[in-house]
């Protein structure tokens, strides 16, 4: 590893942030030695999570008595967040007794990892290394399941039979509420129909909630449903009402019509809303690609004012925003091979001027680097062997990017979606080519982080950004969903570069689950998809 990558790897923390989901870790290991030929040992495992360089013990497994191919019961519950590397340690104990009774322990391996990438296999096996670091023979699964929460939204329809007439001189206007009892017998109102004017059998129209708003989750939980006659004073009169659980109205599942009192459930329907674990355990994989703007202004590679200045020991702004969002997106794609373009450069061996991208290594016929070390050592190489020249034209690397989604998206799984990182020292000169790939990469599988470096005025890339606005092509054509986060790296120039990991990446696993929600597109099933697959630990 280099002093380089190592130096930024290691700069690298953890935040509070609000967590995305938490998972349960299930912990499992085979082929444990047996030191002693009269018995079998004890086993335990022990989690620990790296926090400010130091591990820290999270949990630890049951003992379990004389077994060589240990399947744990105890769960581990984690909180994950994509936006941050999150390192574990695994350490497996023999317990034993001696011949005086006393409770002996013993070191038999340890395995480091990450969450991401346990999340990214969810079943992650690797061998324990012994004191040394030597590979020994046992080996540690570990298996990984999103706790789910109430995501889920529920689609009912509701009509009535021959309501009470409430007015004189015309039917009753009934419409319905649909009440939640919480724990404390108060009331919290889930819905209100439309009214339906001068029906005494109404067919109300079908609506969608959330699974917490109609009952917090509990199945148990008591909904209560009223029906009123509607006044135009505000004063309605009470038709009827009724009290289920939301296990009972489950019955109506099936399609068939249900009633209770004078209601009548139509249909009852539970809408599953996919996670973004969801996805990721069902195989999607995270391409991540880089693009690094090579223009005059950045200053002469070789001077200690460039922004491309390669110091001995500390990293330069374009090495340290690539590790802190590299280090994470890495953890989820299996191959770990990145491509890596540069922009706004003469490359050899001509040195023409060109606004289209390059390979990194400027000579290199590779467009792939092994790990964003690889990334890294490619970036250093190519310095020398480029002119530095312009213009800063960001549009071809995000059409080259969006060719290879748009080949993803015909497949219509949910197997691969893009990152394209951006990293550039000052204001693009091609903005409305920029804007046009945007809203048309919009409508595929990626989103595009831009880092502004240095001290230029990026006030211009912020409208590349969709939270302020909606960003149109210059034919006035909007983006289908918001892909791009801009984020200047002077506001974290005094903070640990995950902070900036975490300000840029927080958004990608909404867009992520928003991408294939709107393309109808549902994440595979672990089963289905690790029948497609090899493991290869």
């Amino acid at each position: 590893m280099s002093d380089i990558y190592e130096s930024a790897a290691n700069s690298l923390g953890l935040f509070n942030s609000p967590c995305l989901t938490k998972v349960e870790l299930r912990v499992a290991c085979k082929g444990i030695s047996d030191r002693d030929a009269l018995s079998k040992p004890d086993p335990c495992v022990v989690i620990k999570m790296q926090s400010h360089g130091q591990w820290l013990e999270v949990d630890r497994t049951e003992v379990i008595r004389s077994c060589l191919n240990p399947t744990f019961s105890k769960v581990f519950t984690l909180d994950f967040y994509f936006e941050e590397v999150q390192r574990l340690r695994y350490e497996l104990y023999a317990i034993s007794s001696s011949h005086n009774g006393m409770r002996e322990v013993d070191c038999l391996g340890a395995m480091e990892c990450t969450l991401g990438q346990i999340i990214s296999q969810r079943k992650f096996t690797k061998a324990l290394l012994k004191q040394g670091n030597t590979v020994g023979k046992s080996s540690i699964m570990i298996t990984a399941e999103e706790l789910t929460g109430n995501n889920d939204y529920v689609e009912l329809s509701f009509s009535a039979r021959k309501l009470d007439d409430k007015d004189f001189f015309s039917k009753s206007d009934p419409f319905l509420e649909i009440y939640r009892v919480n724990d404390d017998n108060t009331q919290q109102l889930v819905h209100r129909t439309e009214t339906v004017m001068n029906n005494l059998n109404p067919v109300w129209k079908t609506f969608k909630t959330s699974l917490n708003s109609l009952c917090s989750g509990d199945h148990e939980r008591i909904l209560k449903c009223t029906v009123w006659d509607w006044d135009s004073n505000g004063k309605h009169d009470f038709i009827g009402e009724f009290q289920a659980t939301f296990k009972e109205m489950r019955s109506a599942m099936d399609g068939r019509q249900v009633t209770v009192l004078i209601i009548q459930f139509n249909f009852f329907i539970i809408i599953k809303m996919h996670s973004f674990l969801d996805y990721i355990m069902g195989g999607c994989q995270i391409q991540f690609t880089v693009a690094i703007d090579f223009t005059a202004s950045n200053g002469d590679p070789r001077n200690s004012c460039s922004l491309h200045y390669i110091h001995p020991y500390q990293p330069n702004e374009y090495l340290k925003a690539l590790v802190a969002v590299g280090e994470i997106c890495q953890d989820y794609d299996s191959d770990k091979m990145f491509p890596a373009f540069g922009f706004g450069a003469r490359i050899p061996p001509d040195f023409k001027v060109t606004s289209l991208t390059f390979i990194v290594m400027g000579v290199s016929t590779f467009l792939n680097f092994a790990g964003i070390q690889g990334v890294v050592e490619a970036y250093q190489n190519c310095l020398p062997k480029i002119q530095l020249y312009g213009p800063t034209n960001i549009a071809p690397i995000i059409q080259k990017v969006a060719n290879f989604a748009s080949e993803e998206m015909h497949t219509k799984e949910a197997m691969q979606y893009f990152i394209l990182l951006i990293l550039t020292d000052g204001v693009i000169t091609d903005m409305a080519d920029t804007r046009e790939a945007i809203v048309h990469a919009s409508h595929l599988p990626m989103s595009v982080i831009i880092v502004g470096v240095g001290s230029a005025d990026f006030t211009d890339m912020e409208m590349l950004d969709g939270d302020d606005g909606i960003l149109r092509s210059p034919k006035g054509e909007p983006v289908l969903r918001d892909i791009v986060q801009f984020v200047p790296f002077r506001n974290f120039k005094h903070a640990s570069p995950a902070a900036l990991a975490k300000s840029v990446l927080a958004e990608v696993p909404n867009q992520v689950v928003d991408y294939y929600n709107s393309k109808g597109i549902k994440p595979k099933c672990p089963s289905e998809y690790e029948s497609s697959r090899t493991f290869g630990h």
